[in-house]
């Protein structure tokens, strides 16, 4: 089997809304972005690309093994900015590249591979993770990202509501405070992978409908007609940074780490 040829690219702004300046935002006493770049060199990419909107987040990861695009300071998402970095790096349309969003310091190397496994395994013009949702305050949060897939793995939809929605399970206000028997509902994990190639052509289409109604970017692919394979995460994906809270949390999953 060949050996899996990948490039792991971070999007980075510094200029985040529940987070001011979070690529710099300090945990265990290193900038959150460093440790995420950590994460993306120990899953064995080829190369590992911040995109970046300050010189700071440059500055900070100087002699980490990444490198760094300097990326428009408007670019309204992080497919926007990976484009953009996908023009600066020179990728040839056909190579692999994983997302990993510039907030997960705890990502396994094993997620970030599995990612890229799926996309050239499926075909697909991109691929993600999931994983089983495991009580159900997630399953009604809508932070918390729920996806159905068919047969094949590939993903049918994206939702911040409870989906699958078991009819007779919640018919009654008391039936939804249990996780319903007979299914496994699923996270969406926001990590993604596809060609270069694709990258560039998915940020150039215009927003969908469904992506606009479910604030969630990834609709815009399916609402196109592009395939998304979903493969579960081989291991357990901790969340991400987005809140002082959030950080708080990590800080402390660090020290007992």
């Amino acid at each position: 089997m060949p050996e899996l040829d990948f490039i792991v690219a971070i999007p980075a702004r510094f200029a985040a809304t529940r987070l001011p300046g979070k690529p710099l935002q300090l945990l265990g006493g290193e900038p959150l972005v460093l440790h995420v770049a950590r994460r993306a060199l120990a899953a064995g990419a080829r190369e590992v690309w911040v995109a970046a909107d300050d010189a700071r987040i440059a500055q900070a990861l100087d002699g980490s093994g990444a490198r760094v695009a300097m990326t428009s300071p408007g670019h309204l998402s992080g497919s926007d900015r990976l484009a953009e970095c996908a023009d600066i790096a020179g990728w040839a349309d056909d190579a692999v590249v994983v997302n990993l969003q510039g907030d997960e310091p705890f990502a396994p190397a094993a997620g970030i591979r599995a990612v890229a496994t799926a996309l050239v395994a499926s075909g697909a013009e991109m691929s993600t993770l999931a994983t089983p949702v495991e009580d159900v305050a997630t399953l009604f949060d809508p932070n918390a990202v729920k996806l159905v897939r068919a047969a094949n793995g590939d993903a049918l939809y994206f939702s911040r509501a409870p989906l699958p929605w078991p009819r007779d399970a919640f018919a009654t206000a008391q039936g939804r405070g249990q996780m319903p028997g007979g299914h496994h509902w699923l996270r969406h994990i926001g990590i993604y992978g596809y060609r270069a190639g694709f990258l560039r052509r998915f940020a150039a289409l215009p927003p969908t409908p469904l992506e606009r109604i479910e604030s969630l970017e990834q609709l815009r692919a399916l609402e196109h007609g592009h395939r998304i394979a979903v493969a579960l995460s081989p291991e357990p994906f901790p969340p991400g940074v987005d809140t002082p809270e959030d950080l708080a949390r990590a800080e402390l999953r660090l020290q007992q780490a």
